[in-house]
């Protein structure tokens, strides 16, 4: 491979120059625009005073001229190199003019401007400015203004957009226009936007809790005007809440949205112009799911929210990202759950951690939320920056309390408005206002690994006595051998045998070493414990539970995260058991009491979302990541058997409390009905396993019936998932009526290639020949190249190594094209490591081959280099 630099975040130096004010202006072309950049540049007090030479990043752009305060340089004045353009000498205050050329249609890498279904879009974050002009793209570069003027063809491109209040606007010769705006807030270029296209526009206002209008906007393509009715639903409660959790308020007179359908990314917060991809605004009942719906609420939630926790404070390097995404994703996370149900919402999200995030931490790719270093920055847009840095800034809101933590936020936001910092000045702010000591505590950001708890126990009957003896360990990762003991708040009760928690044991045990003892006094029984509850901190755990512990915690635990963990550890169990037998040649046995606690929760439990969420079984990777050596075969015929011994243990009951959840009347997105339809999808996706006439019949009629989406989905889930009769019609029938919806095929392209069948990577394949199927555009990629091989374990992983070669020709191809998703889509290669020998060679050469790739991207290289060393 070649050699590409890693950038260290102890390097960090603050810039030699800085930028007061930034103009731009964009004639736009699908294959030639031009870019004048007019920028007032000051030397940084910051930084080396002796330092006279000026480093501009540009990427893949075409120098027309520079020029310092309106004289053009001379050829030796200034060189073009592989980081950009250098000016030798500058002076310590002057006016800087750049004009470029870029070729936005060509720009299939989806950064910097392009052009694609006939619109010009931007993605900035966190390198894409430097595809336009020259730049110090970085974040802690922090223009006080932004002002931007936009010309186009007035017919092709009617609307214009960019970040701020539109400040002018008009007709120019040659049937083009043109329209100025200005941001008056100080921001770093990644969150420049602008867009171009022929669009429709959904207007409302939302009035601010000191009394102000905003204005608000979400632009999409003709055709979809009717399908953001939620979005917009979801960014005025977001607006809302935001004021009355955090005392947010909005800062400009306007807020905008665009939905596009070639996006790289979920969304990206740009100061008053988010860019959207489009799977996250459009929806309503017929074409959009439930979970889709919850989807949307987040994303919406987590954009908006940026406009204080990462926009008005930013993040001053990139290493520092989980500042602003950890943070916010934590707020996300709480306003969906304040407006859907905050116990499922934590189950969702732990699970999601535990399948995406804790592979992370075990594999090659492990980082801290905080990473030292990087050699392509894209690679750290990560679970665990994400979704384990959420988690952290949690665990600091359950440690001081609601109150402090609202307390220590308001000073974060007052303390750095408007500038660029690090997660030491977030701590810190928590610090100040707590009066705790957080340095152990800041352990977190900078140690990377999932910590193992083994918890064991003792009793003392003539003491009254019980303790807890709670040991932790994080396993040494490629980039850090050795690890200390972290701070971890394990929230713990204790169980009498009435199910009752017992006094004074409820509550946090701040476990700070390697090995601690906790007492509870006045315990007249053996308990059982309950333990990190609500998900406490980001940790495996480990406790000796008897299948009637678990039962006991299933029964009567009163926090709901716990029970449904109860579930899963006793399916865990009864899954890995199960797996014994199979690769031992024996009898496949499905134990009595496990088939009986699940008929309990259908009888006794009376929320229909709670039952859904506890009858579900863990996910495949999350039973991948708790193997040593990841025994597939033998795996997936215990996770098939179970899923179907249980259906047809419980069928005469699946069917009841299906029927129970029949539909009484037009869809509708309120709590009661997703739960009511959560339930009902579960208890049909048990049935589809089962071969008799009348639970194929019940799938046929909800498909052939349903009014929405959810249901109607789920229906067809469950055909192609099995071998129903109408398997084959049902596939050609939601093709018929979906045709000319891409979100929507999307669904129909991902449903197939995931289905565990023998001719899985042949439906890829032919699936890759379709009319519909585009290439180059990351949601369809992801749907059919993504969900067969991050969703369709059992095929993928054929022991023929078909799979794997397979993903090696698509990455091949993304290389150049697309680095950023080739990036995301090898993952499953990363892992080689875990498998059978067989398995593991063939992942391996797969990895070799791509190294040796003469023009390998760095995106692919520093995944592939640590996936080898």
């Amino acid at each position: 491979m070649s050699e590409k630099q890693p950038i260290y975040r102890k390097d960090y130096t603050p810039t030699d120059f800085t930028f007061k004010a930034v103009k731009l202006q964009f004639d736009l072309y699908e294959s030639a625009t031009r870019v004048c950049s007019d920028i007032e540049v000051v030397r940084n007090p910051k930084g080396d005073a002796k330092q006279k030479a000026l480093q501009l990043y540009g990427d893949e752009v075409t120098l027309e001229s520079v020029s310092i305060d309106d004289r053009a340089l001379t050829e030796d004045e200034f060189s073009v190199n592989d980081e950009g353009l250098l000016i030798h000498a500058a002076p310590d205050s002057f006016n800087l003019k750049v004009s470029t050329i870029i070729n936005p249609a060509a720009n299939t890498k989806l950064e910097g401007l392009y052009f694609t279904d006939n619109l010009f879009c931007t993605q900035c974050e966190p390198h894409g400015f430097r595809r336009m002009t020259f730049f110090l793209d970085r974040p802690d570069v922090l223009a006080s203004h932004f002002t931007t003027t936009l010309t186009a063809d007035k017919g092709q491109f009617p609307v214009l957009l960019a970040n701020g209040n539109l400040i002018d606007q008009g007709d120019l010769d040659e049937e083009r226009h043109f329209a100025t705006w200005h941001d008056p807030h100080p921001k770093p270029s990644y969150l420049f936007a602008l867009v171009a296209g022929d669009l429709l526009c959904h207007d409302d206002v939302f009035t601010t809790m000191s009394g102000r209008d905003v204005r608000l906007k979400i632009y999409v393509e003709p055709g979809q005007l009717e399908k953001t009715e939620h979005a917009m639903q979801c960014l005025k409660d977001s607006m809302r809440w935001d004021e009355k959790t955090y005392g947010r308020e909005y800062d400009l007179d306007i807020f905008m949205i665009v939905a596009v359908r070639s996006f790289n990314m979920g969304a990206m917060e740009n100061k008053g112009l988010n860019v959207f991809n489009s799977v996250y605004i459009l929806a309503d009942p017929e074409s959009a799911t439930d979970n889709d719906y919850e989807g949307i609420a987040k994303v919406v939630g987590h954009e908006y929210f940026h406009n204080w926790s990462g926009n008005r404070v930013t993040c001053r390097s990139w290493f520092e990202l989980s500042l602003k995404e950890g943070f916010t994703v934590f707020r996300d996370q709480s306003f969906t759950g304040f407006v859907t149900d905050e116990t499922t919402k934590r189950m969702k999200d732990v699970s999601a951690l535990r399948s995406r995030q804790f592979p992370e931490d075990a594999g090659p790719m492990s980082h801290p939320i905080r990473p030292d270093s990087y050699i392509e920055m894209n690679n750290f847009y990560t679970a665990t920056v994400y979704e384990k840095g959420a988690e952290v800034i949690r665990m600091q809101y359950n440690l001081l309390g609601a109150d402090k933590f609202r307390e220590g936020t308001d000073l974060y936001f007052s303390r750095y408005d408007g500038q660029a910092v690090t997660c030491d000045e977030f701590v810190g702010c928590m610090a100040d206002v707590s009066g705790l000591d957080m340095t152990q505590f800041k352990l977190w950001y900078s140690q990377s690994g999932t910590p193992a708890l083994t918890v064991t126990d003792t009793f003392d009957a003539a003491k009254k006595q019980y303790q807890l003896h709670i040991t932790q360990n994080t396993a040494p990762t490629l980039n850090q051998a050795e690890k200390h003991a972290l701070h971890i708040p394990v929230s713990t009760a204790l169980f009498n045998a009435k199910g009752q928690i017992i006094a004074d044991t409820e509550q946090v045990l701040n476990l700070t070493q390697a090995e601690q003892t906790f007492t509870f006094e006045n315990v007249a029984e053996k308990p059982v414990p309950s333990l990190l509850r609500g998900f406490s901190a980001p940790v495996k755990c480990t406790y000796d539970y008897s299948d009637d512990d678990l039962i006991h915690l299933l029964k009567h635990e009163t926090n709901g995260f716990n029970r449904w963990e109860a579930s899963q550890q006793f399916s865990v169990r009864v899954v890995f058991n199960v797996m014994a037998q199979a690769a031992a040649g024996e009898t496949l046995v499905l134990p009595k009491n496990y088939a009986d606690t699940f008929l309990g929760v259908l009888a006794s439990e009376k929320d229909d979302r709670m039952r859904a969420t506890l009858l579900a079984l863990p996910t495949e990777m999350y039973l991948y990541d708790l193997m040593k050596t990841i025994d597939v075969d033998n795996f997936h015929t215990a996770y098939r058997f179970v899923k179907k011994a249980l259906a047809e243990t419980m069928r005469g009951s699946l069917i009841t409390t299906y029927k129970a959840c029949t539909p009484t009347g037009a869809y509708q997105y309120a709590p009661a009905d997703v739960s009511r339809r959560a339930l009902r999808n579960t208890c049909l996706g048990y049935l589809s396993c089962l071969d008799d006439a009348d639970s194929q019949a019940l799938v046929s009629e909800q498909f052939n019936s349903s009014d929405n989406m959810t249901e109607g989905f789920a229906a067809l889930c469950a055909m192609v998932h099995s071998d129903h009769p109408e398997r084959d019609a049902a596939i050609q029938t939601f093709y018929d009526k979906w045709h000319d919806e891409a979100l929507v095929l999307d669904k129909w392209f991902s449903v197939q290639v995931s289905a565990d069948r023998d001719d899985a990577l042949e439906t890829v394949k032919t699936l890759m020949k379709h009319e519909k199927f585009n290439f180059k555009n990351p949601n369809t990629l992801r749907s059919v190249v993504g969900s067969f091989c991050m969703g369709n374990l059992a095929q993928f992983h054929d022991a023929s190594g078909a799979g794997y070669a397979f993903l090696g020709d698509q990455l091949r191809r993304l290389n150049t094209a697309n680095p950023l998703i080739a990036a995301r889509l090898i993952t499953p290669l990363t892992h080689w490591r875990r498998f059978d020998a067989k398995r593991s060679v063939l992942m391996k050469q797969q990895l070799v081959e791509l190294s040796q790739l003469g023009n390998l991207s760095g995106d692919l290289f520093e995944v592939i280099e640590k996936s080898l060393a």
